[in-house]
């Protein structure tokens, strides 16, 4: 599958611009411009009460202050995400209902390339970039009773006995599951994968010693760190997280340079969305999220702010998708 997102979305857009007429190019403007004089909805391909579902509620909160309409956060779940996905890419390409994206809209279509929705569809790519919001790191963690207490001891045993260290995740291309294998693959050791059905699942084996380690949600991990049922090794991210300060990322820990994995948060829309109504509502999201009480909101979830207009988060997304597909490729995984 070609991954390379910009190039197909700026053929569709030019081939867009050339249908229009005068007079429906004056019409599109005079839209944007009175943009939004409605509701705007984003729809959250997840269930209430995850970690996408919580930033982008804590997000819509104030970015319905700075558009001055309400914003409406609506759950439709289903197949990965492609439910959602798909019932964005078929509304109307006006800005009022946009997508909060996880790693899994660039993951998913990586693994299973009939998903429509996410990133694939009949006309070629289905979205465009709006906004990046940030990333929440991982952290990878091991039971208390854990022998290990450092990742390096964690890779020697590895390579001691290959493939007998399990790790958790919430599911076959999860952010959990991504950074466990990316470090396997960079270390040149074999991890064993026991994927389960979500984050809570996986947790509850972890805190059983049943598996060995996990690369568990910052907020989450920092909880179980404190109450002393994980040990925390590293931390995911380029930089140590505010969550954990004291943790080394995997990059310190295992001299990993360039080792970087996070569940990073964004929207996009239906591709054709007009450029100003675009700026518009990415201009909104970037100053819901500056606002310090929306901010320390955020950081309790474990986010980490990074900011980006439509173009960053554009070549973020291609980036993304450029990068796991050589892992997934390397790794065979596919969906099961």
């Amino acid at each position: 599958m070609d991954a390379l997102y910009p190039l197909r979305r700026l053929a569709a857009g030019m081939l867009a611009c050339a249908a229009l007429t005068p007079a429906a190019t004056l019409a599109a403007a005079d839209d944007a411009a009175r943009f939004p004089d409605r509701p705007v909805r984003i729809i959250v391909p997840f269930s209430a009460g995850g970690v996408v579902d919580s930033v982008t509620r804590v997000t819509a909160e104030n970015m319905a202050k700075v558009l001055h309409q309400a914003v409406i956060v609506e759950n439709k779940t289903g197949a990965g995400g492609a439910i959602g996905a798909d019932l964005v890419a078929r509304s109307p390409a006006d800005g009022y209902t946009l997508l909060a994206v996880s790693p899994s809209f660039v993951v998913g279509p990586l693994l299973n390339p009939s998903l429509q929705g996410q990133g694939k569809g009949k006309g070629g790519q289905d979205f465009r970039a709006v906004a990046g919001i940030g990333a929440v790191p991982n952290v990878i963690v091991v039971p208390a009773s854990s022998p290990l207490r450092t990742l390096p001891q964690l890779l020697d045993a590895a390579r001691k006995q290959p493939g007998t260290l399990t790790y958790a995740s919430a599911g076959i291309g999860t952010s959990n599951h991504l950074s466990a294998e990316l470090l396997a693959q960079m270390t040149h050791v074999k991890l064993t994968h026991v994927p389960y059905k979500g984050q809570p699942e996986a947790l509850s084996d972890l805190l059983g010693a049943r598996v060995s380690m996990m690369a568990l949600t910052s907020a989450i991990a920092r909880q179980q760190v404190q109450s002393g049922k994980l040990r925390a090794l590293a931390v995911t991210s380029a930089k140590r997280t505010a969550v954990l300060p004291d943790v080394p990322t995997v990059a310190e820990a295992a001299q990993l340079p360039g080792y970087e994995v996070g569940a990073w948060f964004g929207l996009v829309a239906p591709l054709g969305t007009p450029d100003a109504v675009v700026r518009r509502l990415a201009d909104a999201a970037a100053r819901a999220t500056a606002d310090p009480a929306t901010a320390r909101r955020l950081a309790e979830l474990g986010m980490e702010l990074a900011p980006q207009p439509a173009a960053a988060f554009d070549r973020f997304l291609d980036a993304e998708s450029r990068k796991w597909t050589g892992v997934l490729k390397t790794a065979g995984i596919t969906a099961q």
